[in-house]
């Protein structure tokens, strides 16, 4: 591993849409960028046109042996992680309703959007308490996920996402003594392969909305839920 003290920047999900274009911003402002991807052929066809210090790796948040392997390699290539955005999800089940979910892919949402956020920060953020300025978790979430205003739809997703929440409180409070801020985002309803063509925001709308989180000073908030840095009820 080289001596570099350069803030490391790990984004999930990263080969398209919203991850993609945090992970390019973050590269283009001077983290040296992971692309934490399922598939690795995909991730080096989105890194292609990077620019800055942006390297690919292979995660499945799903699997814990890939995400301790993922961990082992952050370790030995970075050393270190300052910031953490958990961008994989899957599954906007507009399909279903409550009382007819298919609960096998209900555990399987969650498996990814919250068990999946959930390993990775359990195997990073011990990469992440080391004394520097900018250490981050932003978990992207979204306000299907609002017990507020929560009706009937993407039962899945909304559970998901509500779970998500409350991953974010407990970390927060946990890793407040180190410094290191966590909070949720909703880019709002973005027209990447999940959100659709009709979602009336773009892919750079919804990531600057989660760069707000990543770029917050490290006097700003902690634990929060935020869409564009305004929050957002619970």
């Amino acid at each position: 591993m080289a001596d570099d003290t350069r803030a490391v920047a790990v984004v999930t999900g990263a080969n398209r849409g919203i991850g993609r274009q945090v992970a390019a911003q973050l590269a283009a402002e001077g983290h040296r960028t992971v692309l934490a991807v399922r598939n690795v052929d995909a991730g080096h066809v989105a890194a292609r046109d990077l620019t800055g210090d942006v390297a690919v790796a292979p995660l499945d948040v799903a699997d814990p042996d890939s995400v301790t392997r993922f961990a082992g390699w952050l370790r030995q290539h970075h050393g270190r992680v300052d910031v953490l955005v958990n961008n994989a999800a899957v599954n906007y089940d507009t399909w279903q309703d409550p009382l007819g979910a298919d609960l096998t892919q209900v555990r399987d949402t969650l498996e990814v959007n919250t068990l999946g956020a959930w390993r990775v920060a359990q195997a990073v953020a011990p990469l992440m308490r080391h004394p520097a300025p900018g250490r981050r978790i932003v978990n992207v979430s979204s306000e299907s996920g609002s017990l507020t205003s929560m009706g009937a739809a993407t039962p899945a997703y909304a559970m998901s996402k509500a779970a998500l929440n409350a991953l974010t409180r407990l970390l927060a409070a946990q890793l407040a003594p180190d410094g290191i801020l966590v909070n949720s985002v909703c880019p709002g309803w973005v027209a990447t392969d999940m959100g659709g063509p009709a979602a009336p925001r773009t892919i750079a709308e919804g990531a600057a909305s989660v760069l707000w989180a990543v770029r917050i000073p490290d006097d700003g908030p902690t634990g929060g839920f935020f869409r564009d840095g305004h929050p957002l009820p619970w």
